[in-house]
């Protein structure tokens, strides 16, 4: 069986490749599709194959995935451009002979309000259209994405936000590669959608207390308007047009958008997922 991995020199998709390995996976039986030949050396070094296309040369994708069995489909990055890059994914999974796709989604993408989510929807209904059997992991937040918080709080002892009241059932980026790498190992998959939550839920005042622990000295949440925060983040070196992205989810936020109950996660892996202080602490 032969498992392909796309974004593959990205954070997440370089724990799934690892979480392949890990599993007993041949390195000769995955193919990391990669942008950049070069950025994958290490991979290329540990006999991984490697495919490289960009998301939009479907030509390029379909002749990478030729002889993949299985897909580890992760999302792309570039907000705005994901449903055209999507939509080449999975013409050229389709064209390549491609039996099966694991995509990887957003929580609760069936009622959330996040601005990431109508990509992930257009992307879910490709895929329900492609004929092609898949799953739907829809993960959670990372903790990896409060790093940025880090720098301000060694400055200031403050973590700032504009999502008060929020619970967040974040994990860390490996706890949700294992899972994809179960997912895609695994027989009678077809058709599952797993809700993958990290636990427990944390609120923002106990993200900062992590964060607090991560560095060495107490933090303290900081509750901001969506204008306050995103100068707050572009001060802290986020680019504009993220940092805009970054504030105005945090209201959705504070109403549930990344709360979930769901133990799909641990379920998948067989273990608790990664604490905030060690997923920041690596």
């Amino acid at each position: 069986m032969r498992i392909a991995v796309t974004g593959a020199t990205g954070s997440l998709g370089g724990h799934v490749v690892d979480s392949l390995l890990n599993k007993g996976v041949a390195a000769s039986d995955i193919v990391a599709i990669v942008r950049n030949e070069e950025k994958a050396a290490d991979l290329k070094a540990r006999g991984i194959a490697l495919g490289v296309a960009t998301f939009e040369d479907e030509a390029a994708l379909t002749a990478a995935l030729e002889g993949v069995d299985r897909l580890v489909f992760i999302s792309g990055s570039e907000v705005g451009q994901r449903v055209a890059q999507h939509t080449n994914v999975i013409n050229a999974a389709k064209a390549a002979g491609v039996t099966f796709i694991a995509y990887t989604s957003l929580l609760n993408l069936g009622t959330s309000k996040l601005a990431l989510a109508p990509e992930h929807i257009a992307t879910e209904k490709l895929l329900a259209e492609s004929g092609i059997d898949h799953a739907l992991l829809r993960n959670g937040w990372y903790w990896e994405n409060y790093e940025s918080s880090i720098g301000a709080a060694k400055a200031t002892g403050k973590v700032f936000g504009a999502a008060e009241g929020a619970r967040v059932s974040a994990a860390a980026r490996k706890d949700y590669a294992e899972a994809a790498a179960v997912v895609i190992t695994s027989d009678n998959q077809a058709g599952k959608v797993y809700e993958l939550a990290g636990a427990p839920a944390l609120t923002y005042p106990e993200i900062a207390a992590g964060i607090g622990e991560v560095i060495g000295s107490e933090a303290e949440y900081v509750n901001l308007s969506v204008e306050e925060y995103q100068n707050a983040l572009e001060q802290a070196g986020v680019p504009a047009e993220f940092a805009a992205l970054l504030a105005g989810m945090d209201p959705i936020i504070a109403e549930g958008a990344l709360y979930s109950d769901s133990t799909d996660l641990q379920d998948l892996i067989g273990r608790p997922s990664t604490s905030i202080v060690e997923a920041l602490s690596s």
